[in-house]
């Protein structure tokens, strides 16, 4: 089964956008942020630091579902950076695709709250870093996730990545 749409996960500050938009380019296919698909009054919670519901995050999962959807129809193809911390969040917008690829970027709370410190004008607090290690659910074996440590610089996860792709 060919690849068609990469989802790049993990908590914040884990480095999605990075690796999925060098990904992304290595694989000459669009790259979507989740961050994008948020609406405004979910940005504006994370940025007051309250942490968000599951009922404020569903409408922002089908919008991602719709645009992986898309990327399948059209032939292209995707990469997008999504947290997806839960595996009801997984199964919303990967389900039953089989041709969806799911990559785990995983790194320790301290390696990553370093990052979000050094990132000052992103909206997402490292006071809310704590509560994304709590809501994680690391992925099931029957996800196949593959799974990168944030440790690494990102062309070696790009790099690991494109591999993995490969057949054979």
């Amino acid at each position: 089964m060919t690849v068609s749409v990469i989802v790049v996960m993990g908590v914040s500050g884990s480095g999605k956008t990075t690796v999925g938009t060098l990904l992304a380019q290595r694989l000459g296919r669009p790259f979507a942020d989740a961050d994008a698909f948020h609406p405004p009054a979910n940005v504006g919670k994370m940025r007051a630091g309250i942490p968000l519901t599951d009922e404020d995050r569903w409408p922002w999962l089908d919008a991602m579902a719709a645009w992986i959807d898309e990327a399948r129809r059209s032939g292209k193809g995707g990469v997008v950076a999504c947290s997806a911390l839960k595996r009801r969040y997984r199964d919303r917008i990967i389900g039953a695709r089989d041709d969806v690829r799911l990559v785990h970027l995983q790194g320790t709370y301290e390696v990553i709250a370093q990052r979000m410190a050094e990132r000052p004008h992103h909206y997402m607090p490292v006071s809310l870093l704590q509560s994304q290690f709590e809501a994680l659910e690391p992925p099931e074996p029957d996800e196949q996730a593959l799974v990168m440590r944030v440790e690494a610089p990102a062309e070696e996860i790009v790099g690991k990545i494109t591999a993995s792709l490969r057949p054979g």
